[in-house]
């Protein structure tokens, strides 16, 4: 299945961006394109209600117009014109026969204005920038370049605006900054490489091999598997894994590596090999594989634990399709263990009423004590719960309707992308009877 990118850009600038498509493969693209801005909305909200796209690459001028329409997990890029595209219009104007200076540029930053006039051995003070502001409109930007032309005589504009450069083509000469199609290419491979990266880590599966060492009586066996399937039903990391009886001797989880990362503490140690020899009396080997199947986790899971099988205290290894073993991993104390340890009427009902099961609330409670009142994006979260992002997302909805999460700004995780929402987990006060 390939990647699907969004595009929105103006329709006089869409064959700009064709040509920079170009050197990518293995993508399908959806167009949005669009004449003036007030169509921006509505013409993306349509195009998401109508595709499955992984990712959206536009200006700063669409993503102003329909930010709160993206989905808070869709990987975005803002193309903004490079210090090359300043360079560029600098070397048109030149060709065209105009001084250099006086001008009056929007959108650029003043520092990559100071840069380039600079480079190029121009007069700063010759040179008037309004950087980009979403709540500008056009006509306060046309009205920008008119004044700088009435204070200092500006011979010509750069604008990155197609509609400022429309309405100011009557007043003065002007040209437009379009971005170029290197810095266009350098930004969807950029988005492409983000999307790729974010598939492979989200489709990235983990098998866990649980085997009772030394106990030879089929009915001891038993008795000590059924113990096992219950430790591991409830232990708070597993919870939404995939587990079953193995064999004679074990039991097998499959579920997303991040959980047995978490479980493990990033594969060093793995406290529920402790606790099946607190409360069963038995000693446990437990071996984790990594690969591109379900097949393969399982037979790199049995091999790792045949080789933990052989150590004299419970422990545990991890082996990878691409060579790396990591172990021995001993028993330790989890951090994230239950905030409520025997449930209790409280929290089961309150379970009940979020649509969640009570070893997830228990986990969001425990996770909410570690965050020590820290608001936390939905990306973040399904990470400490080991989950893909949409089912972060999921949860945080599900969590929304019930009152457990509360909305507390955005923030700026990258320069390039998009702010993300952050949210403040609210289960502990929800909860009667609390334990530790």
């Amino acid at each position: 299945m390939p990647i699907v990118i969004g595009l929105v850009v103006h329709a006089s600038h869409q064959s700009l961006f064709e040509e920079a498509t170009r050197t990518l493969s293995g993508v399908r693209l959806a167009w949005v394109a669009y004449r003036h801005e007030d169509e921006i909305r509505p013409r993306v909200e349509e195009m998401l209600g109508r595709e499955h796209v992984h990712g959206l690459l536009l200006g700063p001028v669409p993503y102003a117009k329909s930010r709160d329409l993206l989905p808070a997990d869709l990987p975005v890029a803002v193309v903004r014109s490079a210090d090359l595209d300043l360079s560029i219009a600098f070397f048109r104007a030149a060709a065209r026969g105009w001084r250099p200076t006086p001008v009056s540029i929007d959108t650029f930053d003043p520092e990559a204005v100071d840069e380039i006039t600079r480079a190029l051995d121009l007069d700063r003070r010759q040179v008037t920038c309004l950087p980009y502001d979403p709540e500008q409109s056009v006509a306060q930007i046309v009205e920008f370049h008119r004044q700088a032309r009435e204070r200092t005589g500006a011979d010509y504009a750069i604008s990155l605006r197609t509609a400022v450069t429309a309405e100011l083509r009557a007043a003065m000469p002007v040209l437009n900054a379009l971005p170029g199609t290197a810095t266009i290419r350098a930004n969807l491979h950029e988005l492409a490489l983000r999307i790729q990266s974010r598939q492979a880590t989200a489709s990235r599966f983990a098998a866990g091999v649980f085997l009772v060492v030394n106990q030879e009586a089929q009915a001891d066996l038993d008795r000590t598997r059924i113990g096992l399937m219950n430790l591991l039903v409830n232990t708070p990391e597993f919870s939404d894994a995939w587990i079953e009886n193995r064999d004679r001797r074990g039991v097998v989880v499959f579920a997303h590596k991040a959980l047995f990362e978490q479980a493990t503490h990033s594969w060093v140690s793995l406290p529920t090999l402790a606790q099946a020899q607190e409360t069963l009396g038995v000693r446990l080997a437990a071996g984790f594989g990594v690969g591109a199947s379900a097949r393969t986790c399982v037979q790199l899971a049995e091999w790792a634990a045949a080789r933990a099988e052989q150590e004299d205290t419970p422990s545990a290894y991890l082996v990878e399709d691409s060579g790396v073993i990591i172990g021995p991993m001993s028993g330790s104390a989890s951090p994230l263990a239950y905030t409520y340890r025997g449930h209790g009427d409280d929290l089961e009902d309150l379970a009940r009423r979020a649509g969640l099961s009570a070893a997830t609330l228990s986990r969001l409670a425990a996770l909410e004590r570690t965050l020590a009142g820290r608001a936390i994006s939905p990306s973040d979260l399904a990470s400490s719960l080991g989950i893909t992002d949409p089912s972060g997302r999921r949860l945080i909805r599900k969590l929304g309707e019930s009152g457990l999460v509360t909305e507390e700004g955005s923030a700026q995780m990258h320069r390039k992308g998009r702010p993300t929402r952050l949210y403040r987990l609210a289960i502990s006060p929800a909860v009667t009877g609390e334990t530790s």
